[in-house]
Formats: C-alpha cells, sequence, structure tokens
C-alpha cells in the first residue's frame, strides 16, 4: 500500500517537526507524540493506544509500531500537554501531500468539472461547546439563560462534486478571536485569511469556489477573481436587493428539461441573467445570475434556488453550472455530517488545552479524514476491504476489535484479513 505508506511517512514528518518545549529532549520523540494522536482519529478509536500498550506488555510489539512506525507509545496526559503548544499549520504539508498524490494516481479527474476545474466548497462549522470549559482562543455567546457559551469555529475547506460520494478536506482556517480584540472573527473574515494563505497553493487545481449566501459579497469575490479563481455562490433575493430590482422587468434566457429520476419524472427550469451588479453603487462587481426550480410531475416546485457566480454563463452550461453550484451542501452531508455523526466524533472534546491542542487536535481529525479519502480513491486492498465490510462504520467497527488483539506486520495483511474475514495463516501461527 505504497499511498498509504507515503502519506503516513509524510505525518510522521510533520510531527517530528512539531516545536518541542523541553529543553533537553525526552524519553518520547515529537514523531512518537504526534503519532500517537493522530493514530486515535486514523483507527477511529479513542482507545487504540492502550489496547496497544496492553499488547507492547505482552508481546513486546504493537500495532503502533508495525502500522505507525512509532517507537513508543507515552502517556495520555504527556501527549496533551506536549501537543498544546503546537499550532496546526505545522500539517499544512500533509494535506498538501493529500491532494498531491490523488492528482498523481488519477483520483482527481472523478472531481473535476466544467472543464477539469476543481470544486472547493467554504463554509464554517463548529466543533466544540461548552459553558464550563473554554479557553482564549474561544469564541463566547450568551444564552437566554443567561449563561455564557465557549465555542470553537473553523473555516472548512473541502474539495467536492457533484455525483461523486467522496469528499477531500483541505486544511481548515481556524476562527478565533485575536489577542486584544475586543470584535470576534467570523466566518467571512476567515475566509479572507484562507484565500491569503492558501490561493496560490491551490490555484493548480483551477478552483471554483463554493459557498453559501454569507460569502455572496463583493470584497470575498473580487479577493476570489483578483486571484485568477471563479466563484458560485447562493445568492438569496433578501440580501441582493440591488440585484433583484436590477432584473424586475429585465429579458431573462431560460431553458427547461423533463426527465425521470427513478421512478419520478422532474422537470428543471434553468434562468439566468448576464451582468447583473451585485451590488448597490457605480464600484459594483458584475455576475452573472442562475435561477434553478425544479417541479415534480403535477408542476409543485420541490426546489427552488438562486446564485451569482464569475463563470460565464450560456444555455450549453448553465445546467451543469447550477449543479456544481448545488454540490456545496456536500460540505455539510459527506464531510461534516460524517466527521460528527460516523466515527470521527469532530464535535467531542478530546482535550481542549490551554493554547492550541483543540484545534490541532481537529486538523488531525480532519487529516486522518482526508488520507481516508485518499486511501478510498486509490489503494485497491483498501477499497477491497471496505467493499468487503459494506459501510464505513462496520469497516472502522472491524479495524477497532482485531487490532486490539493481533498485532499486524503491515496494512496490507491487516486489509487482507478484513477482506477474507480470518487472519493469514503466519499472524494465526504467532497467536496460535
Amino acid at each position: 500500500m505504497v499511498v498509504l505508506d507515503r502519506l503516513l511517512g509524510d505525518v510522521k514528518d510533520a510531527c517530528a517537526a512539531f516545536p518541542d518545549k523541553r529543553k533537553s529532549g525526552g524519553g518520547y520523540t515529537m514523531a512518537d507524540i504526534g503519532l500517537s494522536a493522530f493514530s486515535l482519529f486514523f483507527m477511529q478509536s479513542e482507545s487504540f493506544l492502550s489496547h496497544q500498550r496492553s499488547l507492547e506488555e505482552g508481546r513486546k510489539t504493537s500495532n503502533c509500531q508495525s502500522l505507525f512506525a512509532m517507537a513508543k507509545i507515552p502517556t495520555d496526559n504527556h501527549i496533551r500537554a506536549m501537543l498544546d503548544p503546537v499550532h496546526p499549520s505545522h500539517l499544512q504539508g500533509v494535506f498538501d501531500s493529500t491532494v498531491a498524490v490523488l492528482r498523481e494516481g488519477g483520483g482527481m479527474r472523478a472531481f473535476q468539472r466544467l472543464g477539469e476545474r476543481t470544486l472547493i466548497a467554504l463554509d464554517g462549522t463548529e466543533y466544540f461547546c461548552s459553558q464550563k470549559l473554554g479557553c482564549s482562543n474561544c469564541q463566547t455567546r450568551k444564552r437566554a439563560n443567561g449563561k455564557i457559551e465557549s465555542y470553537h469555529s473553523m473555516l472548512a475547506a473541502t474539495i467536492v462534486a457533484p455525483g461523486h460520494a467522496m469528499v477531500l478536506p483541505l486544511m481548515p482556517e481556524f476562527i478565533v478571536k485575536p489577542d486584544g480584540a475586543q470584535k470576534q472573527d467570523c466566518e467571512r473574515a476567515a475566509v479572507k485569511r484562507w484565500l491569503a494563505a492558501h490561493g496560490e497553493r491551490v490555484r493548480p487545481l483551477r478552483p471554483v469556489f463554493l459557498g453559501d449566501d454569507l460569502f455572496a459579497c463583493q470584497p470575498v469575490c473580487e479577493l476570489i477573481v483578483a486571484g485568477g479563481d471563479d466563484f458560485l455562490f447562493t445568492a438569496k433575493p433578501d440580501s441582493h436587493k440591488a440585484l433583484v430590482d436590477f432584473m424586475a422587468g429585465a429579458e431573462i434566457e431560460e431553458t427547461s428539461v423533463t426527465r425521470k429520476e427513478g421512478a419520478k419524472k422532474l422537470t428543471w427550469r434553468h434562468r439566468w441573467f448576464k451582468g447583473a451588479p451585485l451590488r448597490e453603487g457605480r464600484d459594483a462587481m458584475a455576475v452573472d445570475w442562475i435561477g434553478l426550480t425544479i417541479f415534480d410531475a403535477k408542476g409543485k416546485p420541490t426546489y427552488e434556488g438562486a446564485f451569482v457566480t464569475s463563470l460565464k454563463v450560456s444555455s450549453e452550461n448553465v445546467a451543469e453550472i447550477a449543479a456544481c453550484a448545488r454540490a456545496r451542501w456536500k460540505i455539510e452531508n459527506e464531510s461534516f455530517n460524517v466527521l460528527k455523526n460516523n466515527g470521527y466524533h469532530l464535535e467531542h472534546n478530546f482535550g481542549h488545552g490551554k493554547q492550541h491542542l483543540a484545534m490541532l487536535f481537529a486538523a488531525l481529525n480532519l487529516l486522518a479524514f482526508a488520507i481516508h479519502t485518499v486511501c478510498d480513491c486509490t489503494e485497491q486492498l483498501w477499497i477491497a476491504a471496505r467493499q468487503a465490510k459494506r459501510s464505513r462504520a462496520r469497516f472502522f467497527e472491524h479495524i477497532r476489535t482485531i487490532t486490539a488483539y493481533l498485532v499486524f506486520p503491515d496494512w496490507p495483511t491487516l486489509m487482507t484479513t478484513l477482506t477474507q474475514s480470518k487472519p493469514p495463516p503466519e499472524i494465526a501461527k504467532i497467536e496460535a
């Protein structure tokens, strides 16, 4: 499993470069400390390290050594203490590697749309919330009961595509209150920072940025266009009155198509208008507007949405552009929902810390998800094991169970065991 080994090697290198607050080193390397934390998210098991410590006591080896190339397993408290000062930006190189590996292996082609463009959905999400715990990086809000709630949130960027079940998370931008600032951070400020930090990095992907109505404002749109990229954002009528007023009474181009989806007969009506102002004023950016309404067989609307874009809309591409715009929901359904409700436990408090620990753990969680996605797209043994266990939940359930009792010499042996539902003879002989 060359791809997985390469990416885990990159994770180890990144962890080895984590800043070490100890003056004279210690019994554990930063590589072992970082990999220990990462392995919990990768194996989707809070108990993974404790099981491996037990295996190590009885057999003088463990899956931490054979699968993650760790020399020693630190304690949970030591991991948290040593990782608290580490900023998640130290993981940037590994996120870059997931994209590079996917491109090199041809897996990125399945994500490309609109003439080999890559859709990057932007959206904010919370990953911690408490009325008891907090830190200097927390945002705060006052609830109706008068209590102050502390929470962490981030601006996520995820590669998506209509009709593709996979998504690939990129390095997020964390939303924190700046030191000494009175005004809290927000998604719009975070997306500007993300574009400044990562715009050049993703440019070879020829990105088209997707997002909700919050980002369909001139400052954000101008930043994207200035970088040579394009945007495709939801545009609600209530927040774009100048645009709606400009189009009132004007001739809007339209096309409709009826087709069956399963047992349902649906009609897609696409409407579009070129050169509408994004806001009031002479300096308003000109955008193309798209409206999509889907009707059932009785003519009743089942979906209605509108979008603004820097792409040039025509009768030939309006349907594909609208489909791409709706794919922004995949950051909610295939990313946030999976991360929070399907094994990754993104909202769980793995360790809050006083500095960067909560952010670092969230980034490690996203990184594990990203590497899983690359394996889902490129590693044949991994794909075969996933198919044998049918669902993501069952796949990781089996991994958690067998790695608690058996030590595997490498990932191919583990994946083969999952596929065949029994350990190979050499493993069975050792365990016997």
